[in-house]
């Protein structure tokens, strides 16, 4: 029989303590060991029961969560997944504790003081699964540079269009990455990144809020036509789709609230099919740490329409998920590491180079595609 996986339950409420061992039970994988309504008792309960993974509560008397996990990390770290409220101050705190090392999050239905915890008890119970499986937080390497103040940054830059359209899908693992990789590119740099990274509403905006404040590039989260400018970065908005669109006054994006996709709205999939068929040669499609597979085909479709397309490595990544179907099913031309993205991205792409990387697109698409030329590659038809 397969090992249980040991779970401690951490909140200060006595009805999540009830409710939340109730629905991770109805799983036969899961086991809950104990639970605790504090961090003091939290680390009692560690080493007394030794669990796998704990999920934690942030708002709490005595010892908060912030300060458990620190407490965790500096002792003997282990897999946490935090269990965060749906408000403005719940996703500060949420990344904050990501930043410290906690492996990923669940925001609370905006009901759970009501009891209903039922929307998210599958994905609750699928990201304990998963965070046994990746074992205790791995390091991520430290930026080469200092963060960027906001009020330091040149907001007057030009809007130049860009000379790449270049999309990343993310999940678990995401936003520690993404802050490492794009900390790193220069406010220069004549791309546009458009990005998915699994969120839920309400904590994307929060998220960009924090990336631009720690990056030379602008970051926002992104709204229907916002335009796609060098030095630019665009984060697709929980709950919904994002696509990017040639129009007549400019490369845009398109949101939508179509069904999800592989279970993910947003889904790294519709976007990457978007590139692919919108910018083909000009596209770079990059697929990074996360659980499942959404965005392996359409990544599939950038690199069929000729665009570059890479994956991070297994072994830096928090779960390697995503990558790994996207290498497995052919369509990944490299894997890097995380801590020479950034640097493989400004080597290639960080001037405009022109009719030579036209040219090195085109003998790479009929090397490996020669079906597939010139036809493009459709956008997916939504299903539920």
């Amino acid at each position: 029989m397969k090992e249980r996986v040991r779970v401690l339950v951490v909140d200060d409420s006595a009805l999540m303590r009830k409710l939340i061992p109730m629905i991770l039970e109805r799983d036969p994988e899961i086991e809950v060991v104990g639970t605790a309504m504090d961090g003091a008792f939290a680390l009692r309960k560690i080493a007394e029961l030794q669990p796998d993974v704990v999920t934690l509560d942030l708002g709490m008397p005595r010892m908060d969560g912030l300060e458990t996990l620190r407490m965790i990390m500096r002792g003997a770290p282990m897999p946490v997944i935090v269990f965060s409220t749906h408000s403005k101050e719940g996703a500060y705190s949420t990344f904050k504790a990501l930043a410290l090392g906690a492996i990923d999050f669940v925001a609370k239905p905006r009901d759970a003081a009501a009891g209903n915890l039922e929307p998210v008890a599958l994905q609750l119970a699928d990201k304990i699964k998963v965070a046994k499986r990746a074992g205790g937080p791995k390091a991520i390497p430290r930026p080469a540079m200092e963060p960027l103040k906001t009020s330091l940054k040149k907001r007057t830059r030009p809007a130049l269009p860009p000379n790449r359209i270049i999309a990343i899908g993310i999940s678990t693992g995401g936003p520690n990455a993404l802050q490492y990789l794009l900390s790193q590119i220069p406010a220069d740099f004549p791309a546009t990144f458009v990005i998915v990274q699994h969120m839920p509403e309400g904590f994307t905006d929060m998220f960009a809020r924090r990336l631009d404040e720690c990056c030379a590039l602008e970051v926002q989260e992104a709204k229907s036509g916002d335009l796609l400018i060098s030095g630019r970065v665009l984060i697709c908005p929980g709950n919904r789709h994002m696509m990017v669109r040639r129009m007549p006054r400019g490369d845009m994006i398109v949101l939508s609230e179509t069904p999800p996709i592989n279970g993910h709205r947003p889904s790294a999939d519709v976007l990457f099919h978007s590139v692919a068929q919108e910018f083909g040669l000009t596209s770079v499609g990059i697929i990074m740490t996360g659980m499942g597979e959404d965005g392996a085909e359409g990544i599939g479709a950038i690199k069929a329409s000729g665009g570059m397309t890479v994956a991070q490595s297994e072994e830096s990544c928090v779960v390697s998920g995503m990558p790994r179907a996207a290498i497995l099913k052919g369509f990944i031309h490299k894997v890097l590491p995380l801590d020479n993205m950034a640097a493989y991205l400004i080597s290639n792409y960080g001037s405009d180079r022109g009719s030579a990387d036209k040219q090195e697109a085109a003998e790479r698409n009929d090397k490996h595609e020669k079906s597939e030329k010139g036809e493009k590659v459709p956008v997916p038809t939504p299903r539920g």
